[in-house]
């Protein structure tokens, strides 16, 4: 064919219209690059692609938090807790909502919180502590010291991401992620889950989560109010009953123990001044060295027409006063988590962080590890 054939022609009109449509293209992201707020990709946790969490605007120089609470969780060895989110069980942004914090989260990926949930690395197993609707994302965040992180094969579904899970109550954050390790998906076998008797009732009687249960991709260990378990690797957890919205099953907290510290993990419960007088709250903190604790809400204003009374969380000012001794004498550390999005105190820069801050207290951070 010679070289002015239409074939050659054809092939030079391709070339030609190819680079047209590159050159729209690279004037569009300019475009988009100069009307769009910067993004700081490179910030984002290496476990799992996790984005820091402060709601404030950054500088390009900053480290982002997530970043940072990497870094020093990378010196952490041994038995330890990984927070793996620290949202309430709407998560942040929240479905439906344009406050300040949700659109922000829409808008930047670095902005968005998962909902509250911790793992438990251990140097034998890895457990979650609740089961929540970002389980995806969080078994990601759980890739390297899971069963994928010991070995297994590559390139499928890991059928055993995990080597078991322990509820704390029947609130949408806290077990709705359990359908992921259902026939639909993950496809376990049995998978032992840690729950309160009335909540392992609770499973087994009500669909779809009987499903899970009569096929064997969940194996129920009932842990009972004041059991102690070992879950391996000189580690132990004991269940404590807190009251709560007990709609569907009652409400656990657990206290974690390892050989060189104690972790109290108390995501939900009612308002301290509402605990019967045989349930001491403070009691709960006597035997423990860090305590992450339910933070919802940080005052009583937070949600223009509903009573926050009748949704039955101890606000974070009312935390600061009920340890505010054990804090400032060092005795106590304490995270909050489960923080609304309603909450001022997400904000890093804002004046209810500060206040916290300046008192001892801190707001848990997604990746950070405490040892145990």
């Amino acid at each position: 064919m010679s070289p002015g054939g239409p074939a050659i022609r054809g092939a030079r009109e391709h070339a030609r219209s190819a680079k047209r449509r590159a050159l729209v293209s690279l004037a569009a992201l300019a475009l988009f690059a100069c009307a769009s707020p910067a993004v700081d990709v490179a910030s984002a946790d290496a476990r799992g692609g996790r984005p820091p969490q402060d709601v404030a605007p950054r500088s390009a120089s900053s480290a982002s938090p997530a970043a940072e609470s990497a870094s020093a969780s990378a010196a952490v060895t041994g038995a330890r807790v990984r927070v793996l989110g620290i949202a309430q069980d709407g998560g942040i942004p929240h479905a439906a909502c344009t406050c300040p914090r949700c659109q922000a989260a829409r808008e930047l990926p670095s902005r968005r919180e998962y909902v509250a949930s911790l793992g438990l690395v251990l140097p034998s197993r890895t457990l979650l502590v609740d089961a929540t609707p970002d389980l995806r994302a969080q078994l990601d965040m759980l890739a390297d010291v899971g069963a994928r992180g010991q070995g297994a094969a590559r390139g499928g579904v890991d059928r055993h991401p995990v080597d078991g899970v322990l509820l704390t109550h029947a609130h949408i954050g806290h077990y709705l992620g359990l359908a992921f390790f259902g026939f639909e998906a993950i496809h376990t076998s049995r998978l032992t889950v840690h729950a309160s008797p009335a909540m392992g009732a609770f499973l087994t009687k009500h669909a779809p989560w009987a499903q899970l249960v009569a096929l064997e991709n969940l194996a129920l260990a009932p842990i009972a109010a004041g059991e102690r378990v070992a879950l391996g690797d000189d580690v132990y957890v004991t269940a404590l009953s807190v009251p709560h919205r007990d709609e569907y099953a009652d409400t656990l907290a657990y206290r974690i123990e390892g050989p060189r510290a104690r972790v109290l993990y108390l995501p939900d419960c009612d308002p301290w001044a509402r605990w019967p007088a045989d349930n001491d709250p403070r009691a709960l903190f006597d035997a423990v060295d860090v305590a992450l604790v339910d933070g919802s809400f940080y005052s009583g204003d937070e949600l223009p027409g509903r009573d926050l009374a009748k949704i039955g969380h101890p606000l974070m000012t009312e935390t600061m006063e009920l340890l505010a001794s054990r804090v400032a004498s060092g005795r106590l550390r304490v995270r909050f988590v489960h923080l609304n999005h309603s909450n001022p105190a997400l904000d890093p820069a804002s004046p209810a962080r500060r206040e916290l801050e300046s008192r001892g207290f801190a707001v848990a951070r997604t990746g950070e590890e405490l040892p145990l």
